[in-house]
């Protein structure tokens, strides 16, 4: 779920009221992804509706390492997403606390855009560093680049525009699955 409070980002999405609802709608885990200023006074609203992960952005807090700390304690699992311009070398000392980085590979805030390339070197740099790690990759994947982020080490991907923008959102979301199986 993309938290988007127009002041980080320029969009503007839900919060954890929605969220919460969407929650009781489906079994599927919930991956909150805080795109939004201040997270650290929102990860336990987010928490208590039972999100699996809280994913903060690097460049929103100036705790990181606390907030990451918070959300295990609240009982999900820390996740910490980089934008596109951000050195992987800024989120160095705190792999070991998260359980997923989220690379973003386009600026956030608003669908539709196009992958940035060096996205996928950040990718495969995070997986030389932490082997074992979740990486997962938002922004711009479509069915003819999925492969290049997989081959980039990248394990979970968000898609978006790329579904939704097509006739048929099922069948497209069936050769995606086929295409990284």
């Amino acid at each position: 779920l993309d938290i988007m409070d127009g002041h980080f980002v320029p969009n503007i999405s839900f919060g954890p009221g929605i969220s919460a609802l969407i929650g009781k709608a489906t079994t599927l885990p919930l991956d909150c992804h805080l795109m939004i200023s201040n997270p650290e006074l929102f990860v336990e609203e987010f928490a208590r509706i039972g999100s699996r992960y809280i994913t903060v952005q690097a460049e929103s807090t100036w705790h990181l390492d606390r907030i990451l700390n918070r959300i295990r304690e609240l009982g999900a699992k820390p996740a910490v997403s980089i934008n596109p311009a951000t050195p992987i070398e800024n989120i160095q000392w705190i792999l070991d606390l998260v359980d997923m980085v989220l690379v973003m590979s386009v600026n956030p805030g608003f669908g539709g855009q196009s992958l940035i390339p060096y996205c996928l070197d950040k990718i495969r740099k995070l997986r030389e560093m932490k082997p074992n790690l979740d990486i997962e990759i938002d922004g711009g994947i479509k069915l003819d680049n999925i492969l290049d982020a997989k081959k980039a080490g990248a394990n979970i991907f968000v898609v978006g525009s790329a579904i939704f923008k097509t006739d048929s959102p099922e069948t497209t979301c069936k050769k995606f699955v086929e295409k990284v199986r």
